[in-house]
């Protein structure tokens, strides 16, 4: 619905990383739907609540029909508009564009915004009124007022191209509220911003601006000559002092802090820079408490550039972008092609052809794993299935994510898939990925053995490169054991090198496994993986992953 009315659409299904991802798709609207949810919407919306009012964004959260009595507890969560069940098209899109009105004023009329849209649970709180001059709680500048004199001291006209701002973040904020109430939490951000300002000397004081920006969240704007370095001083001095026990209402009260620290470059606008600084306090969120972070311009377009893969994934499906190539699989003693590999490529219209570890980490990150993942392997059976002459005769390899195995009833859907594209189960083999964390193993067994009972085969992919190696192998019930390329090309290092591949190889002989190694370039790596009974390989020794047609060519050469 959105899309329709002409927006840009950021969506993702859970809570985690919503901060991250909220702030790098410069969105100035937030959308949670909490129908038929709120309790988890309520907690998307205070996870994001901080970032978004920051950032002068708007919030507006989906209820049920039967929720708008929770409308209190909507506000005290973040959101700055609401709509409930039932509303149509026009409905929901007029409502954007109020909240897009609303984000646009806080923000002095920057222009149109786009959505985050979190289903069921995410969010983001927003900024209520426009405040401008001082915040009534603290006495500091208000988020308004920040935003002007990044704009004079900071943005565009800053012809030094230097600045720092800071943005500081209270972490358990919420939990000194809960318990001991709102009035002691308000003693406590009143002493926090004494105390960030008896930390700045009074040169910084008198050419810099602190704010407070969201709820428990703090900016300090330094002017040039200002650097990072003198931020990261400050930030180390400010977590210390934010450190020390708090005395509010006859409570002793212990906190931490987070800090985001991003240099103006004398490109950014206001917005911009005070994104980049959310950015970097989102970073350090993720670590220790008293993490300071930092983010320069390349990591904001870094961010830019995932955001904007994650939109164009959903559509890419759609527009058949997604494709698949071949990677031959060569036996080692008589150098036949006895079976290949297919592996997923995304032909992007402006950013050329993107591989599969790529493709599979934008879908992770925009919870669009289990499509992508049901989209090739459907593609790539039907695909196998009518081959005719050489290619005929050749296995072929599907990946099965750790996303899939967890969905119930999958392994009926997949013989289905399977028998309904008339490729013959006895040439397909199911590649389990090691680095993919498989949580309930006895489960995964069990999916396995149903697929093997249809005739199907089992390999563990990239063995080695993480820590459940050894209980895949106990728990799982594999055909195939597939060395990782990095374990591969390593045999022709050290001693120590080889030592650790035969051991890999000893122990799957022993388990009755064949071994295929990945990776493999140089003749040197296949005779030493060869002296040690590896049986397949694949690699850029035989061929790079070929089209449909190129297999075809190489098959009928070789």
């Amino acid at each position: 619905m959105a899309e329709r009315a002409g927006w840009r659409v950021a969506a993702m299904q859970r809570a985690d990383d919503a901060e991250r991802r909220f702030l790098g798709s410069s969105a100035a609207v937030a959308v949670v739907d909490a129908r038929g949810a709120l309790e988890e919407g309520l907690a998307a919306a205070r996870l994001l609540a901080e970032p978004v009012e920051a950032n002068a964004g708007a919030l507006l959260v989906l209820l049920s029909r039967g929720d708008v009595a929770a409308l209190d507890a909507v506000h005290t969560a973040g959101a700055t508009h609401y709509l409930a069940s039932p509303f149509g098209e026009a409905e929901f899109a007029q409502m954007l564009r109020f909240a897009d009105r609303h984000a646009d004023r806080l923000a002095g009329g920057r222009g149109p915004g786009r959505v985050t849209a979190p289903g069921g649970e995410g969010g983001a709180r927003g900024g209520g009124r426009e405040r401008r001059g001082r915040d009534p709680l603290t006495g500091l500048a208000d988020g308004a007022t920040l935003r002007r004199w990044i704009e004079r001291q900071l943005g565009p006209r800053n012809a030094e191209g230097a600045g720092v701002l800071m943005l500081l973040a209270v972490t358990r904020f919420e939990a000194i509220n809960g318990a001991f109430g709102v009035s002691a939490g308000d003693q406590v951000l009143q002493a926090v911003a004494r105390r960030i300002e008896r930390q700045l000397d009074p040169g910084m004081a008198r050419r810099g601006c602190v704010a407070r920006v969201a709820g428990a969240e703090f900016a300090i704007a330094l002017a040039p000559p200002a650097t990072v370095d003198d931020a990261r001083r400050l930030a180390g001095e400010l977590a210390d002092a934010i450190a020390r026990p708090f005395a509010a209402e006859q409570h002793v009260v212990t906190l931490a802090c987070r800090i985001g620290v991003a240099q103006a470059d004398g490109a950014d606008d206001g917005p911009a820079l005070m994104r980049r600084a959310s950015l970097a306090l989102a970073e350090a969120k993720m670590g220790d408490p008293g993490l300071v972070g930092t983010l320069d311009a390349g990591g904001v377009a870094q961010a830019a550039h995932d955001n904007r893969l994650e939109v164009d994934l959903r559509a890419a499906l759609d527009r058949d972008e997604i494709g698949i190539l071949f990677q031959p699989q060569v036996s080692v003693t008589t150098g036949e092609i006895v079976g290949v590999e297919a592996l997923a490529r995304w032909r992007h219209p402006e950013l050329g052809e993107l591989g599969a570890a790529t493709l599979f980490a934008v879908a992770e990150r925009s919870d669009y794993l289990v499509q992508l993942s049901a989209h090739v392997q459907g593609k790539a059976i039907r695909m196998a299935a009518s081959w005719e002459g050489d290619l005929a005769s050749l296995r072929i390899a599907v990946n099965v994510t750790a996303a899939d195995i967890a969905r119930p009833g999958f392994a009926a859907r997949f013989l289905a898939l399977v028998d309904r594209s008339g490729l013959s189960p006895a040439r397909l083999t199911v590649e389990v990925t090691e680095g993919g964390l498989i949580e309930d193993l006895a489960q995964a067994a069990d999916f396995l053995g149903e697929l093997r009972a249809a005739g199907l085969r089992v390999a563990i992919d990239d063995f080695g490169t993480g820590y459940s190696s050894l209980a895949y192998l106990k728990a799982l019930p594999l055909d195939y054991l597939k060395i990782d390329q990095k374990l591969a090309q390593d045999i022709g290092g050290s001693a120590r090198d080889r030592v650790v591949v035969r051991g890999v190889i000893e122990m799957a002989k022993s388990l009755g496994l064949t071994v295929i190694a990945e990776g493999v370039e140089t003749e040197t790596q296949l005779a030493l993986l060869a002296a040690e009974g590896c049986d397949i390989y694949q690699g850029f020794l035989c061929a790079q992953p070929l089209e449909e047609d190129a297999l075809a060519e190489l098959l009928a050469r070789r």
